[in-house]
């Protein structure tokens, strides 16, 4: 199950679906593995945790067109595997296989007997012994986010349907593009369908290669570069001061499904697919361990030099998929038993077996519980090696006479400066003296050994390995009125090359768990649309005052009690320019001596972006008091650039410098969640005025890291790039609104108190007060436009971290955040008063800055976009 969804491609195997209701979905999933197994080894790295969200929709333009709409966000971050090899290659522990932020992919010391068994010597006695045992290097990144998008337009016949869909999938490193059609065809009294369909995937690899790993890489960066596409496996570029390894792969697939209905209570589908993968198929974050062994050597231990190489795969794949499912319906407990079977196989010799299970109950009131069970077996790779040991010698351009390695600058390799390694890796002269990798010239691109004496492919990818996973997991779901249904579920799972179906799986070494959790809200728009009787009574309503613009929370109340509302809200802002200090522009060599308190400034933002989508939830127990729950999810990106001027980095500060201006970076996940009460404080005809007072809890994360660097705990993010306030706020709002024939007007105060004086990371972010006023007038029934003026005042952050904080740029100081500012918001809202989509409300709203008086030195705003959907019933 793993293999196949990290090796196959969003959009691929399209499936025609019978016909689906009017719908708009909410989830969130959350996945997080267990440590990996290090055999006594220390690693400071936390395991991969993955925030998710998806978004969909789905909608009828006629009776026979729809159109569904999905989007998907990812978050991960936490420490992946990059390479295996035997414990004994660790060398010294400080710096060895598992510790420290760079993995040590190079030692000059390993040791094997006569017949390639790994050895290591026993510091007390001097024994050799036979360590055959192999442990993971593990490698960590900051967050990082995919984000997903792809439509399809359905059309519907009497006994067929066609579907035409595409999309594209983007991440800082990899980009993907997809499309695909798929058919299905009714006959045999609609007992039997036919489905067939066809995709395209076009995806291009455009991967930064780790600036802490590639010295160690004997491939890439200050090694070697003998990686050029020689089997479509991609091609390494020099970009400013990057290692860039760019590839382009392309995937055509076909699939054949048949449905058929056995009797009123069983159902028996079968189906096939095939897909074609050409083009750079390697993962460029993964390594291989190779051990290089001179073959004159003599006597009973050999010694051997272990350098790191990027894996390579080749550039062409064959799969195919055969799957079987049925489905039997139990009439005396009212449930359903559902068992798959799928069956995998390649030439890249790969055959897996997934058996599913579950048993789907319902339990009366709308409830209903699934569980199920999921066992899944493959077979590894015929290139999958966990490391290589190759009978030669490394050449002298590779190693001194000690046979530690060496790195030769560009030039020619008899002249050429000559550098080492010491025992804390930095790159060293002659003389033991650091320098700056950035600064020297690419390395000698001699290839130390015969590559005719390695195999033609090799990876140490451990999901290419044998092995076997059962999981187990269950769902509940409730079917509540008019529509709205709400599933939790969870799963955990087991991964072990002691379950794979034959034996001969991996080692314990690469054995994990992991568990999920999610939760999905469905709101089904067609069943809604049949209460419009109920709903018709007051589904006219514009919110006593008209709509206000999108980017107004709290701006009306439920009309009358047992009303409920539900909807989404999106927000974007964004930062970019040039500095500001109060309103003024500023120079960088102002920044470099003045931003930074009494610090020199090495660093500076280039550029912000915030996205931010919420929930809301309304609910009316009485005429007079509307509650509301506001769960959010975050996620922000942040570039940085060098200040010019500035002085001469210590060679910590500098390779800080470079981890922070070489990427962007990227936090995601759950922010806070706001709980608030509004009450109706006057309402006539053409005025309303009411109160809301709530609180902030934070439940969004203040603790969020950068990957650690080489030799240095990176420390925490921005203050700006946490994902909630980590302090219980009281957000208190007073709202007028009224209405005149096509006007409508409204006038909000509102504020942001911080309840406590710091957060679990030792800062607390300024209180807020905001007042804003709008006018809008209706261009037609259902359409209206509105403008609207705000003026904002935000303190600055109190105390600072508690923890490691690097502090490099304004960013990083208290002071530089928080100000005063005015903004002018142009908005437009659509409201469905009738038809199928009646009571559903659309608006958007972009918000301009006017000015800007920022404390310290920041980038000024470049403007904000607010969209809002809602549906009240």
């Amino acid at each position: 199950m793993l293999t196949a969804a990290a090796l196959s491609l969003p959009g691929l195997m399209p499936v025609t679906a019978q016909a689906a209701d009017e719908e708009v979905s909410f989830l969130y999933g959350y996945y997080e593995e267990s440590n990996r197994n290090l055999f006594g080894e220390n690693s400071r790295f936390d395991p991969i945790v993955v925030d998710s969200l998806l978004g969909s929709s789905k909608i009828k333009l006629s009776d026979r067109l729809k159109f569904a709409f999905n989007y998907t966000q990812d978050t991960w971050s936490g420490a992946t595997p990059i390479a295996t090899a035997p414990l004994s290659f660790g060398g010294n522990k400080e710096g060895g296989v598992i510790s420290g932020a760079t993995p040590f992919l190079q030692n000059n010391g390993v040791l094997f007997d006569k017949q390639l068994n790994p050895l290591r010597q026993n510091a007390l006695t001097g024994e050799y012994v036979k360590d055959k045992q192999l442990v993971h290097t593990l490698s960590s990144a900051s967050p990082e986010i995919r984000k997903q998008g792809d439509v399809k337009l359905s059309y519907e016949w009497d006994e067929a349907a066609l579907d035409v869909g595409g999309g594209i999938s983007v991440e800082n490193d990899y980009e993907s593009r997809f499309g695909n059609v798929a058919g299905r065809w009714d006959f045999n009294q609609k007992l039997t369908s036919l489905n067939v369909g066809l995709s395209y995937t076009n995806s291009d690899t455009h991967a930064i290669l780790d600036h802490d790993a590639t010295p160690y890489i004997f491939d890439v960066g200050r090694g070697f570069d003998s990686y050029n596409n020689t089997s479509g496996s991609g091609q390494i570029q020099k970009e400013d001061r990057n290692n860039v390894l760019r590839g382009n792969r392309q995937d055509w697939g076909t699939a054949l499904g048949l449905t058929q209905v056995l009797n009123e209570t069983a159902l028996l589908e079968a189906g096939i697919g095939y897909t074609r993968s050409t083009g750079y198929m390697a993962n460029p974050y993964k390594v291989v361990e190779a051990a290089f062994i001179d073959p004159t050597q003599t006597g009973e231990v050999l010694r051997g030099v272990s350098i790191g190489l990027l894996e390579k795969r080749p550039n062409e794949r064959n799969q195919w998929t055969e799957n079987l499912r049925y489905v039997q319906y139990i009439n005396g407990l009212d449930a359903a038993l559902h068992f798959d079977y799928r069956f995998f196989h390649d030439d890249w010799g790969v055959n897996a077996h997934t058996f599913e299970a579950d048993w789907v109950q319902p339990v009366g009131h709308g409830w209903t519980l699934t569980p199920k069970v999921r066992y899944y077996s493959q077979d590894a790779a015929d290139f999958y090696t966990p490391y290589l040991v190759s009978n030669q010698a490394l050449s002298k351009a590779a190693v001194d006479q000690s046979g530690r390695p060496i790195y030769v600058e560009a030039g020619n390799p008899n002249n050429g400066n000559v550098y080492f390694r010491d025992k804390d890796f930095n790159l060293v002269d002659a003389s033991g003296k650091i320098v700056d990798e950035i600064a020297v010239n690419p390395i000698n691109k001699t290839i130390p050994f015969d590559r005719n004496k390695l195999p033609s492919h090799y990876s140490s990818d451990h999901r290419l390995s044998g092995f076997g996973a059962l999981s187990g997991g269950l769902t509940v779901s409730k079917q509540f009125a008019k529509g709205v249904s709400f599933e939790a579920a969870a799963e955990y799972y087991a991964h072990a090359g002691s379950m794979k179906l034959g034996g001969g799986g991996e080692g314990a070494y690469a054995d994990y768990n992991y568990y999920t959790v999610n939760a999905v809200l469905k709101v089904d728009l067609s069943a809604l649309s049949l209460a419009g009787s109920e709903h018709s009574e007051h589904s006219g309503h514009s919110h006593h005052g008209g709509h206000a613009p999108a980017g107004v929370m709290f701006d009306h109340m439920m009309d009358k009690a047992g009303d409920v509302m539900f909807g989404a809200r999106y927000m974007y802002s964004t930062q970019s320019g040039d500095m500001l200090q109060g309103s003024n522009k500023v120079s960088d060599q102002t920044i470099v001596k003045n931003g930074c308190g009494d610090d020199s400034c090495f660093t500076a933002p280039g550029g912000m972006n915030m996205n931010m989508i919420m929930l809301d939830f309304m609910y009316a127990p009485t005429d007079w008091l509307t509650l509301m729950l506001m769960p959010q999810f975050v996620d922000m990106n942040m570039s940085t650039r060098e200040l010019n001027g500035a002085p001469s980095a210590t060679f910590d500060q500098q390779s800080l410098i470079n981890h922070h201006t070489l990427h962007e970076h990227t936090t995601s996940g759950i922010g806070d969640t706001g709980i608030y009460a509004m009450v109706k404080l006057f309402d006539q005809a053409g005025h309303h005025l009411h109160g809301t007072l709530g609180v902030s809890a934070p439940t969004g994360d203040v603790d969020v890291k950068f990957r650690d660097t080489h030799r240095i705990d990176a420390g925490f993010q921005h203050y700006g790039m946490q994902l909630g306030s980590g302090t219980w706020d009281l957000k208190p709002s007073i709202t007028y609104t009224g209405k005149l024939d096509k006007y409508s007007w409204g006038a909000q105060l509102n504020g942001t108190v911080r309840l406590e004086h710091n957060n679990e990371t030792g800062f607390a972010f300024g209180d807020m007060f905001q007042s804003t006023a709008w006018g809008s007038y209706s261009l037609l029934n259902w359409l209206s436009t509105s403008v609207r003026g705000v003026y904002t005042v935000q303190g600055s952050i109190r105390n600072e971290y508690n923890g490691t904080f690097n502090k490099l740029g304004p960013v990083d100081y208290p002071g530089n955040h928080g100000g005063r500012y005015w903004d002018a918001g142009f908005g437009i809202n659509a409201f469905v008063p009738t038809g199928s989509l009646q009571g559903n409300n659309l608006s958007f709203e972009w918000l301009q800055p006017v000015s800007d008086d920022v404390n310290g030195y920041q980038l000024p705003r470049e403007g904000a976009l607010s969209a809002t959907w809602s549906y009240a019933f």
